[in-house]
């Protein structure tokens, strides 16, 4: 039996620009409301937020030469890019100054967001669901003092290949084995709660981030494209599920899920419950209870990922692997393609479920209207 949609609604907010974002509506009553346990913000805290965003864009660009950029509610130091024209070229430069400028908006707005009396400020005051997932997604390197918060398919895969080289269990980054996620990692859900309190105390804590939509489409394309055991695990469910008339067909195999199904999937599932591909990053890494020193971005994944080698002190011979030949990248006209196919309706309910991935770290909410989709 389905079980019943997970219903999220955000009123219609006057001021709004028509045609910038999806504007959402309260679908249905408080009463038939499921609360999420991780607590939303609020819609004027969200609208304030992003407003704040595009003004810091404009009014921090001319200033950030001159200006460091404080690192996320800690002390990690950021990398000096001033000055430094000669030495990485122009265009270089520009991508440094626009990530320290993506990087100061989505510390002010985590520090807005997490500073509200409803949200969890330590790893203690969460749930014992929350904890247990959050502390099996922490990664943890003793020799380096660092911990790293893991995202799938935010280039997680290549970052514990990194861990392992800094743990001697791999020769290099670039040696041509099949990643275990597990054999030769320490998770920090294994240590006791004294030896987890001095690590969330002293040691350097980051976790990489990225575009919310863009991450569920290359979760859907990766594991429903071409992982076997998720088409089983998963794909079967779902086409039983949400495709009239084969909810007994033992003949289904599961290797042909629309993403619009994906969708709908998505939407009658507990957050706190889902798959890590697909559960939202705020759920995995809870960025309120863990007080990160650096949040990087898989958009500048390159940069952000020398910074964090050189901020733990890691060895100059061990560099972050170049992306694999078979990777598939995600391109805006690929997203702009997959979510312009979806009913208005699924996008509507989808993106609130995921509006703290959006908000805490500063992703516009994706243009879908019809003028829009229509190029």
């Amino acid at each position: 039996m389905v079980p019943r949609r997970q219903e999220y609604g955000l009123k219609k907010t006057a001021g709004m620009r028509s045609g910038s974002v999806v504007n959402f509506r309260a679908a249905v009553n408080s009463g038939s409301v499921r609360r999420s346990s991780a607590v939303l913000p609020s819609v004027l805290t969200f609208l304030v937020i992003v407003a704040s965003g595009g003004l810091l864009l404009m009014i921090e660009k001319g200033m950030l030469n001159s200006m460091e950029t404080p690192s996320p509610r800690g002390s990690g130091r950021r990398l000096d890019v001033r000055g430094q024209a000669g030495k990485y070229g122009r265009d270089r430069l520009d991508v440094d100054v626009d990530s320290q400028i993506l990087h100061e908006i989505r510390n002010r707005t985590i520090r807005t967001v997490c500073g509200q009396k409803n949200m969890p400020h330590s790893v203690w005051s969460l749930s014992p669901l929350q904890r247990k997932t959050l502390l099996q997604h922490i990664l943890v390197n003793d020799q380096y003092r660092f911990l790293y918060c893991y995202i799938p398919k935010v280039a997680c895969s290549n970052w514990k290949r990194v861990l392992k080289v800094l743990s001697g269990a791999l020769e290099s980054v670039d040696v041509s084995v099949k990643m275990n996620h597990h054999n030769d990692l320490l998770f920090l859900s294994s240590l006791k709660p004294e030896e987890i309190r001095y690590r969330l105390k002293h040691y350097f804590k980051f976790m990489f981030v990225r575009e919310p939509a863009e991450r569920l489409l290359s979760a859907y394309r990766n594991k429903f494209g071409e992982i076997q055991s998720y088409q089983k695990k998963y794909g079967v469910e779902i086409v039983k599920r949400y495709r009239k008339g084969l909810s007994k067909d033992a003949s289904v195999a599961g290797d042909d899920v629309t993403f619009a199904e994906f969708v709908r999937y998505l939407l009658d599932e507990d957050a706190e419950r889902m798959n890590e591909h697909w559960m939202p990053m705020y759920n995995l890494c809870q960025p309120c209870a863990v007080n990160y020193d650096f949040i990087g971005s898989h958009e500048h994944l390159e940069n952000d990922a020398e910074f964090v080698l050189q901020r733990v002190g890691a060895p100059p011979h061990v560099h972050f692997p170049e992306r694999q030949t078979w990777y598939k990248p995600v391109t805006t006209e690929t997203l702009h393609y997959y979510l312009c196919s979806l009913p208005q309706k699924l996008l509507r309910e989808l993106l609130p479920k995921y509006i703290l991935d959006f908000s805490l770290f500063a992703y516009p909410l994706p243009n879908t209207t019809t003028e829009h989709c229509r190029h």
